[in-house]
């Protein structure tokens, strides 16, 4: 017999995104394989983030104006070890795998409708920006929400950096494309099935608002890998697929950019995704969501909760799909 004990940072099988959802959002990878790469996983410690070079930047000090979330913050053990990365794997508990990311040397070219392209390496970009922490909830498209300190800068710091021109419409970002070191990416799993690298764009209205935040960090330290070191960006009011991670290319462009889930299934991933609980994804209620470490399963709010800060961006776009 094979008795499997959990480790004290798993999830409660009470706790865990029910399989309905699970499963039915995943049925696009299937086929494909990767979902075999959940037997490698084996129990261990969560990651311990970005190079220590740069561990003299965080703590950073608390921008006052997030600093608090309306509920706790999920802890670190469960943040780091239950989220989607799936250039590693779709199984949750990714970690481990995620630890093949090298994120030294990273750098990030910027091009498109620019006044000049260039290429940045990450730690020159944090000498050029003032990192903060912001609290910021967090919520998944499967139903689940967390609540962050994330440490980072506005997106709208590096716009201004990149200098687009007018012609400039959207900000199209990009994350590695590395088989060799990403499992989730190797053609033996997914074949030409899935759409690498992973892509996910905003409006330039949306890329200048101050809640678009590029993430460097996490509970005062340097981002985990599996949170994707070691920069990624974060829409608080939108449904987590749009928050990219390991980000290395930023492209402004004329033409609205198509992201990952888009796609691989457009008439349920759209580009805008903004979270709204009275518009139900195609194959569950998007009405309330599961706590992520608690029992608690609560009403989804409109823009998840920032409505203050966003609505005013998508006055005069009735005619969009904007919840999905």
């Amino acid at each position: 017999m094979h008795i499997i004990r959990k480790k004290g940072w798993e999830l409660p099988e009470r706790l865990v995104t029910p399989q309905s959802v699970f499963c039915s959002r995943r049925q696009f990878v299937a086929a494909a394989g990767l979902l075999g790469l959940g037997a490698a996983l084996a129990p261990g410690m969560p990651p311990s983030g970005a190079a220590a070079a740069e561990g003299s930047l965080y703590p950073a000090p608390r921008n006052p104006a997030y600093g608090d979330a309306g509920r706790p913050v999920t802890p670190e053990d469960l943040n780091t070890t239950y989220n989607n990365f799936y250039e590693f794997s779709t199984n949750k508990r990714i970690f481990e795998l995620a630890e093949q990311l090298k994120t030294r040397p990273w750098d990030i070219a910027v091009d498109g409708e620019v006044e000049k392209p260039f290429t940045i390496g990450f730690e020159d970009l944090l000498k050029k920006v003032k990192l903060e922490e912001r609290i910021y909830r967090h919520r998944c498209v499967e139903a689940w929400s967390m609540v962050v300190p994330w440490t980072g800068f506005p997106l709208k710091q590096l716009v201004d950096m990149s200098r687009p021109l007018s012609a400039a419409k959207y900000v199209r970002m990009e994350t590695f494309l590395n088989p060799e070191m990403a499992p989730g990416q190797q053609p033996s799993f997914l074949a030409a099935s899935m759409p690498w690298p992973y892509v996910e764009g905003v409006t330039m209205a949306e890329a200048a608002n101050d809640l678009a935040f590029m993430v460097t960090g996490a509970y005062g330290k340097p981002v985990a890998k599996s949170m994707g070191a070691p920069i990624r960006l974060h829409l608080p009011w939108k449904y987590g697929f749009k928050s990219i991670k390991s980000v290395v290319k930023v492209s402004f462009v004329k033409e609205r950019p198509v992201g990952f889930w888009e796609q691989l299934q457009g008439s349920e991933y759209g580009f805008w995704a903004n979270v709204n609980p009275e518009v139900a994804h195609p194959r569950w209620s998007q009405a309330t969501e599961r706590v992520l470490g608690t029992d608690e399963r609560i009403p989804t709010l409109l823009y998840n909760g920032y409505g203050d800060q966003v609505a005013s961006l998508y006055s005069g776009l009735q005619a969009e799909k904007l919840w999905m």
